[in-house]
């Protein structure tokens, strides 16, 4: 007999995630809420922070009584809702559990929450997940798994924006977005399995955008994996920023968007020079300079082009630039991936985002395991361990790098000192300092700041460096710090670390 909704409780259906911070509110869940249909008004979203402790989740989520709970699995909490699916089952196995995400969307025979949970969506939830609950509770019940997301059009999709809550507008980062997939194939990117890019209708996302703005929401960062691929919507996109920041300079905006970086045409050049300080993040992803590396994971990028656009914005604009660069690429070996950091730091971009390649479950990277030696950590992310150009010793190295390279670099706090520690050959001098930091303290987490002065102080008096100069460099990078750290001065560089994490 099919249930009648109106002996449902409540809260019949929960949706959850572990966000990786709480400053990190779930647009996936938000999504699918909106898009709930009648079943809305018996689902709730509950979202919590990994390293929450798992009793305390379980007991939240049950506290609510649900029928079914429905958990967005990424691979940065894969192993922490694993353990709350686990536990789930065992204090209440009459709860329903459906997974979706991109974790657990490819490659599910093998992983252990799968086999714990009752069903699974993979790809596309918007449409599956309600059809899905519907037969769950009022039958008849499913028999198969695994779901196949369906893909539908975007105008058939409700946007989730008036989901965000109050709260949310006032001490979370507000995810937005102007299109889903991307056309290009780079095989180390979920998004190369995508076919195309697909807009939404852009004046219905504006308006979204105008609603937010009215209600206090000044931090949006879009999630498009490429956002100036049409020039006529970027600009759009951009004047709706422009026409708030116009309005009221004292109330700025910030935006932060995900660009080619061999696509800046010279309409988009004028818009963004018009960005005042503080309100405006490019993320760029290089990832690698070296064409040979770039033919192999299906990359395509104008190396000299994107250098060029990159110099341009440094000189001409006003936008702070966070910049992508991947080692452990098949074909890539140290002196190849040292040639591209120098590259890009003589660039000389705000923030370089050094990472470690990852085995993205259902990505194309595979393919070069055997060709290229290439080694991954079984367990989440995936970190490359070794290739047949980087040994595992050599890669712990760059691991240690990239760790350090946030701590000195990135952070900005040793803006003054840098270029002294990077001379004319960055990434070995980098590299030298990484190594003698960790042979002196090995750790590479919770090295307070004042300790991180005085190592950097002494390894660069090794290298011959004048006492007096060091010493004054870290005093006016420690000056500049705490002037950063006057409310007023230190908004805009703050937001702009906090999106780039």
């Amino acid at each position: 007999m099919a249930v009648s909704p109106d002996t449902l409780p409540a809260m019949t259906i929960l949706l959850s995630t572990l966000n990786a911070r709480y400053a990190h509110a779930s647009l996936g869940l938000r999504y699918l809420l909106a898009n709930m249909g009648d079943l809305q008004d018996v689902t709730l979203l509950q979202e919590f922070v990994i390293g929450t402790r798992t009793a305390d989740i379980v007991e939240k989520l049950l506290a609510h009584q649900p029928r079914v709970i429905g958990f967005g699995v990424y691979i940065w909490n894969v192993e922490e809702t694993t353990k709350v699916v686990a536990m789930l089952k065992r204090v209440a196995p009459q709860v329903v559990i459906v997974l979706g995400g991109p974790e657990v969307s490819y490659e599910p025979g093998t992983q252990a929450i799968v086999q714990l949970a009752d069903y699974l969506v993979t790809g596309w939830g918007d449409r599956t997940f309600p059809q899905l609950c519907r037969a769950i509770l009022y039958g008849p019940k499913p028999i198969m798994k695994i779901h196949a997301g369906e893909q539908p059009a975007l105008a058939e999709i409700a946007l989730p924006y008036d989901l965000y809550t109050d709260e949310d507008i006032a001490h979370r980062t507000l995810y937005v977005e102007a299109s889903r997939g991307c056309p290009f194939k780079c095989e180390f990117c979920l998004s190369s399995l995508d076919k195309t890019a697909w807009p939404f209708k852009l004046d219905t996302f504006l308006a979204q955008l105008e609603t937010l703005h009215a209600r206090g929401a000044r931090l949006f960062k879009f999630v498009d994996r490429t956002f100036n691929l049409n020039i006529k919507s970027s600009l759009k996109i951009m004047q709706f920023f422009l026409d708030k920041l116009d309005a009221a300079p004292d109330d700025p905006v910030f935006a932060h968007f995900e660009v080619v970086p061999d696509h800046l045409p010279d309409a988009l050049k004028d818009g963004i020079r018009k960005f005042p300080p503080g309100t405006l993040q490019f993320e760029i992803g290089i990832q690698s300079f070296n064409p040979d590396v770039q033919a192999l994971v299906s990359r395509k990028q104008n190396n000299e082009k994107a250098a060029e656009n990159i110099r341009w914005l440094c000189e001409h604009s006003n936008a702070h630039l966070h910049v992508d660069l991947i080692a452990g690429l098949p074909g890539e070996d140290m002196e190849s991936f040292a040639r591209g950091f120098d590259r890009l730091v003589e660039l000389k971009p705000h923030e370089i985002q050094f990472g470690i390649l990852k085995r993205l479950r259902g990505t194309p990277i595979i393919r070069h395991t055997e060709t290229y030696g290439l080694v991954f950590d079984p367990h989440p992310p995936y970190q490359i361990l070794a290739t047949d150009r980087i040994d595992f010793a050599t890669m712990q190295r760059l691991v240690r790098f990239a760790r350090y390279w946030d701590l000195i670099a990135n952070s900005g706090r040793f803006a003054n000192t840098l270029p002294l520690i990077l001379g004319a050959a960055p990434f070995a001098g980098f590299m030298a300092l990484s190594d003698w930091i960790y042979a002196k303290t090995d750790a590479t987490h919770r090295i307070a700041l004042e300790r991180l002065a005085a190592l950097v102080a002494q390894w660069l008096q090794m290298q011959g460096a004048d006492a007096s100069v060091v010493s004054a460099l870290l005093a006016s990078d420690y000056a500049g710090q705490v002037k950063k750290d006057k409310p007023a001065a230190a908004a805009p560089q703050r937001q702009a670390r906090h999106l780039a994490a």
